[in-house]
């Protein structure tokens, strides 16, 4: 195909280009509007591929916005296959444009037609590109090889399948020649290639592994940034993946990395800081990391500080800065959990969130402002140490401790801060070694809460955090009462940062000293209801946290009169300012779920308008949902408002109990419900079962007309592929058939079977394990002729799940359904009676009547085999689980 412009044509085309660069708004308005017009001609996009490649007169930023506008039409519409032939051809004409931005605007639009499906369509792609390298033209090979990373970026699968013929046979040798290259920016692109298929492990580069490795060593000493950073990166995907062939130079790889940590180029650094941080991860760690502790601490340590760069983006000088309201863009989108039922009296009891993440908490404890909030030296230098300590323990404190001495107390507060920051990293691993030291060093810290400089007081309160459980186990006057007080000054601090810092330890305080709060609650929500009335958008969202956490941990005692007159108005006031589409009433629906729960009767005044709410949030959701699937123009809803209402429903379910039986009475939340939990999101389904539980302890009435539409859905949603779901439906089945008794018969089979394999499954998570074992030992106890048969399938399992419950209200209906399928079919447990005793051995102390079934089951199973034969068996007992069975039940 052969074409020109029209000059009249291309001249308008360049006059719209250039008001394109207007800052003024009418201009960009009217660009807009003449470029929807140019549109509709078809060969547009011929002038633009034209001012870009051919139009070598005209200035770089005119041509390569034209290149951009041209990207945006082959994405956004079907061209004619001539005229994307002819801008193929003219992009390969112009991959060697002596302008670099005019050949990056190229290699942009071949990748963007190569993404696009286009590989397969394009076959002479590229051999083009591969050939192009050869050029002795360095624009030539530079822009081709610029096109070919993109693509290699873009397109790593389909370059290693049969679909292209296996390109990459060809391609990954061709590269490794380039390593050697004269133009350091040819060595970077060709390793930057060959990086790209390192994790995905194609034949080719196996077959030329040892080549690359090679080559990468012998760019070790390369002097240009650029080639640096692409070597370190190549170092840390071979070390994910291909270990074993950096063992014998582990020792000069380690030597090396150190050196690229303290490259003054930060990305240089932060790429080798990645190295430690997949090398912590493997078994190899201790034993290669050992002799270069003493000299990779220091180096992480300083990597910690924050550069004067970072400084001036933290506005540090900005000391107050409560007052300044909060832009869009620094509050980032928070993702609420849907409740997981736990068992009570687990180790981790109660109904809390999901998908919690301690390297989560970790990195949010260093998070600054937006603008720094990305992954950095700073933050991967401080997840490495956190890590290493978690490898060596006591044994990294010899290397670390000077270094804290150094740092904690300097002069320059930068170094101050890091010293802070870097003891807080090693606070999970070394706490038994740290235990001599906190005494001081716990005092010094909580002076620091005080320093005049805002990000010290920040790092601070994350590092105090890191430190709660020790402090919450001392004498409270010395330790718990100053860090309290300290803490709450720094909620009313007049720095945004030292605010939200202030408020994310305190709440990880009230986890762990849960109800020693209680003696000192009414300052404390003093505190918390003022921080309400001073706060910006941003933190009063984790402010609601703070609240939510202070309910979840000191439970019931927050049902007082003086307290709640405290809490709710301010609460109350911000519930009826927030509109229902305003996302900020998802964290205050979460916080209320929390008082709701803990404040039980006390909620009761504020009950039903909140009750109403969520019904109707439930409702909208539905309904627009209903309309989406009638019309597609209209949005899909925010599903989250629904997860959210279905949460605090839970939450009044289960502060309430009986009391939300009027409520429940008074709408339709069982037909809303059984919507819910045939939603195809998860999310949804998972907090629809939660809801479902609490109801039915809550007033089974209203549910019970229910149970033959639900049941099926329950039976439908054990699937462990979704644990939470699963978790959740798991739990509700074992509440329902406590209250439906016998009548559980008719629907025992749509779930029996289903349970019996997840509780087989291996690796299932704790908490669906133990929800398992419960429900299965409470069908046993309503339907024991049903379940009993099936005992060897699932009897080993199930003992082996429940031996760690503390003694509670599940555990003890649990194990008498056990016994009730004991006594319907003892010889299913005898194969593995062993473990039967050991589970039973797991009881502190069973009720009575509980007690004497189990002594019964055991006199029997005596008396069945005999003194002597018994004596025998019981000799192979561990000595400790044979002296508890004779302490408990006396046999």
């Amino acid at each position: 195909m052969t074409w020109q412009p029209l000059e009249e044509g291309l001249q308008q085309l360049l006059a719209v280009l250039k008001d394109s660069q207007s800052p003024h708004t009418e201009k960009q308005l009217a660009v807009q509007t003449k470029l929807e017009e140019f549109n509709l001609y078809p060969d547009f996009n011929l002038y633009l591929i034209y001012v870009l490649t051919k139009l070598k007169s005209n200035d770089k930023i005119t041509r390569s916005i034209s290149g951009l506008i041209l990207k945006k039409n082959l994405v956004g519409s079907h061209l004619r296959p001539e005229i994307i032939e002819y801008i193929k051809h003219e992009c390969l004409q112009g991959v060697g444009d002596s302008t670099p931005l005019i050949r990056a605007t190229v290699g942009i639009l071949i990748t963007t037609i190569a993404s696009n499906g286009g590989l397969q369509h394009w076959p002479q792609l590229l051999p083009s590109l591969c050939e192009m390298l050869d050029s002795q033209d360095l624009n030539v090979c530079e822009g081709a090889f610029s096109a070919l990373q993109k693509i290699c970026e873009d397109s790593a699968e389909i370059l290693d399948s049969a679909v292209l013929n296996s390109p990459l046979n060809v391609m990954i040798p061709k590269f490794l020649q380039y390593f050697r290259h004269s133009s350091p920016k040819i060595r970077s692109h060709a390793i930057a290639c060959i990086n790209q298929f390192i994790i995905n492990r194609p034949q080719a580069l196996i077959l030329n592994l040892d080549s690359f490795i090679e080559n990468l060593f012998h760019l070790t000493s390369d002097d240009d940034n650029n080639v640096r950073k692409n070597v370190c990166h190549g170092m840390v995907m071979l070390l994910e993946v291909h270990m074993d062939r950096l063992m014998p130079h582990m020792s000069q790889i380690i030597e090396y990395m150190l050196l690229r940590t303290q490259d003054s180029d930060e990305l240089i650094a932060l790429q080798a800081t990645e190295f430690w941080l997949s090398l912590v991860d493997k078994s190899i760690c201790k034993e290669v990391l050992a002799p270069f502790l003493p000299h990779l601490a220091p180096v992480l340590v300083r990597g910690m500080r924050y550069s004067e760069a970072d400084i001036v983006l933290l506005n540090d000088n900005v000391e107050e800065d409560y007052m300044i309201p909060d832009r869009k863009e620094d509050i980032r989108p928070r993702f609420h959990m849907s409740r997981v039922h736990k068992m009570k009296g687990t180790e981790e009891a109660g109904a809390v969130s999901a998908g919690e993440d301690d390297d989560e908490d970790f990195n949010a404890g260093l998070d600054d402002f937006s603008s720094l909030s990305e992954w950095n030296l700073r933050k991967c230098s401080a997840s490495t140490l956190d890590m290493l300590a978690n490898v060596f323990h006591e044994d990294c404190l010899p290397v670390v401790l000077p270094i804290l001495k150094e740092t904690l107390f300097h002069q320059k507060w930068a170094i101050r801060e890091s010293g802070v920051l870097a003891l807080g990293a090693i606070a999970e691993g070394c706490m038994q070694g740290m235990i001599q030291h906190l005494p001081e060093l716990i005092p010094y810290l909580i002076s620091c809460l005080s320093d005049k400089k805002a990000l010290v007081r920040s790092i601070t309160c994350w590092t105090l955090s890191r430190y709660a459980n020790w402090v919450v186990n001392q004498p409270h006057d010395q330790y718990l009462k100053p860090l309290m007080e300290e803490l709450l000054k720094r909620i009313l601090d007049s720095n945004k940062r030292v605010q939200e810092a202030a408020c994310s330890a305190f709440a990880t305080l009230e986890e762990e000293a849960c109800t020693e709060l209680v003696p000192y609650l009414e300052y404390i929500l003093k505190t918390l209801v003022f921080a309400f009335s001073k706060y910006q958008h941003k933190n009063l969202l984790i402010l609601y946290d703070a609240v939510g956490t202070l309910a979840d941990s000191v439970g019931h005692h927050l049902n007082k009169p003086q307290y709640i007159d405290i809490l709710m108005p301010p609460l109350i006031d911000k519930w009826n300012l927030l509109k229902d589409d305003d996302k900020d009433l998802f964290p205050l629906l979460e916080c209320l779920s929390s008082i709701a729960t803990a404040l039980q009767s006390g909620f009761l005044p504020y009950c039903d308008p909140v009750y109403r709410r969520c019904i109707s949030l439930i409702e909208q959701t539905i309904n627009q949902e209903m309309l989406c699937k009638q019309n597609q123009t209209y949005d899909h809803p925010d599903k989250e408002r629904m997860i959210v209402a279905l949460d605090l429903l839970s939450g009044l379910a289960e502060g309430l109990d009986r009391h939300i039986e009027t409520l429940v009475a008074n709408s339709n939340i069982m037909h809303l419900l059984y919507q819910c939990m045939q939603d195809v999101l998860p999310e949804v389904r998972q907090s629809s079962f939660a809801l479902l539980g609490d109801l039915t302890k809550a007033c089974f009435p209203h549910v019970h007309p229910f149970m033959a539409e639900f049941f099926p859905i329950l039976g439908q949603n054990l699937n462990a592929d979704f644990i939470s779901v699963c978790n959740n439906a798991t739990w509700a089945i074992g509440e329902i058939c406590m209250k439906l008794g016998e009548e559980t018969k008719q629907y025992i089979r749509l779930v029996l079977s289903d349970l019996f394999v997840i509780i087989n499954r291996p690796n299932t998570p704790k908490t669906l394990l133990e929800n398992t074992a419960i429900t299965i030992g409470r069908l046993g106890y309503v339907c024991p002729v049903e379940v009993a048969p099936y005992l060897p399938e699932f009897v080993r399992q199930w003992c082996t799940s429940l031996r760690h419950i503390r003694d509670n209200d599940e555990k003890d209906s649990a194990f008498r359904g056990m016994c009730h399928m004991i006594t319907v079919n003892p010889a299913g447990v005898v194969p593995d009676f062993i473990f039967f005793c050991d589970a039973i051995a797991s009881w502190v102390n069973p009720p009575q009547d509980l007690h004497q079934m189990i002594q019964k089951i055991l006199h029997g199973f005596k008396t069945q085999v005999g003194e002597e034969n018994w004596r025998c068996y019981v000799g192979q007992f561990p000595q400790t689980l044979a002296e508890r069975l004779v302490t408990l039940y006396g046999i």
